[in-house]
């Protein structure tokens, strides 16, 4: 098998290893790149292909990620992952850790950890390495790579998110909801949520976005009965779709461009969450990217017209 089969039959896995660490889809790619110009220079054949390049993405992840980080700080409202359709590494046996280390929820619970306790708890916990490929991987002892997992698993055990285990039972219940918000059903989306549901955007200052997160059932109900009818009018579309492993949809304009995506936390029957990305700098590896102010004004202008008018960052 040469390097270029070998690279492209671990791509998978490397990606699903750099967009965990890193909750963005561009950057996990950039680093898959780079990790393989690194394979192509290596002037020996490694022993594990596996090993060196799940090493090489993970040092290259924990970099960016550090750098990331500093960005982060200063980001504009609430910063939440690149939006990610389909997992394109499989694995039966690890099917359930793949899908939950995948949610949003997840992603940002892990944005509590250090870089370092964040790779070894992906490498470990979703992963299933060895503790001595993760030290090799982290130029650390095996001993300081158990204790890095250690706090790493208390940190997520404190805040590790529940999702409805019945996948059949959550898509079921996202079906009643989009089509409550198509409705503008105020009633029918009040008893779809939890009563302490709550909504959070993210446009990171680049599209119309929340000002802050809107909780509690009757307000977020409230605020998606008069989100979608505007929307309805000029033509944009809210086509459901699995987000993150969850249920979700994309939002698009009437040329089929990527408007903003939507992702749903279930749990004993209801909605908890919905998050919102609009940051068009998130939305690129989805396709063209829809001018987001532009339905914005289209849609309040129908809205005037209508009689009602969206409130102030509450349009998306």
């Amino acid at each position: 098998m040469s390097r270029t089969e070998e690279f492209e039959e671990l791509r998978p896995l490397l990606f699903s290893i750099a967009y965990r660490i890193l909750g963005s889809v561009s950057e996990a790619e950039d680093a898959v790149q780079e990790s393989w110009l690194r394979f192509t220079a290596s002037p020996t054949q490694p022993r594990s292909t596996k090993a060196f390049l799940s090493t090489t993405v993970t040092r290259i992840s924990i970099d960016v990620l550090r750098s990331a980080r500093a960005r982060r700080e200063v980001y504009v409202g609430q910063w939440l992952p690149e939006p990610l359709l389909a997992d394109p590494y499989e694995d039966p046996a690890r099917s359930a850790e793949l899908a939950d280390s995948l949610s949003m929820a997840a992603l940002l619970l892990l944005e509590r950890l250090s870089p370092l306790e964040r790779a070894v708890f992906v490498l470990r916990e979703v992963f299933s390495f060895g503790f001595p490929e993760i030290a090799s991987a982290l130029d650390r002892s095996e001993a300081a790579c158990r204790q890095l997992v250690v706090r790493a698993r208390r940190h997520m055990e404190e805040g590790r998110p529940r999702f409805e285990a019945d996948r059949q039972e959550r898509e079921h219940l996202a079906g009643r909801f989009f089509d409550a918000v198509r409705d503008g059903d105020v009633a029918c989306l009040r008893d779809l949520l939890a009563a302490d549901a709550q909504i959070v955007g993210d446009g990171g200052g680049k599209s119309p976005q929340l000002a802050k997160a809107v909780v509690g059932a009757d307000n977020v109900a409230r605020l998606l009965a008069s989100y979608f009818p505007p929307l309805l009018s000029v033509d944009v579309t809210m086509e459901p779709h699995e987000v993150n492993g969850q249920p979700g949809a994309i939002f698009r304009d009437r040329d089929g461009r990527v408007l903003n995506t939507w992702t749903l936390d279930v749990l004993d029957g209801r909605i908890q969450t919905i998050r919102s990305v609009s940051n068009p700098d998130k939305l690129g590896h989805l396709g063209p990217v829809a001018d987001a102010w532009a339905v914005s004004r289209e849609a309040n202008r129908a809205r005037r017209q209508a009689g009602r008018e969206f409130p102030p960052g509450e349009n998306g």
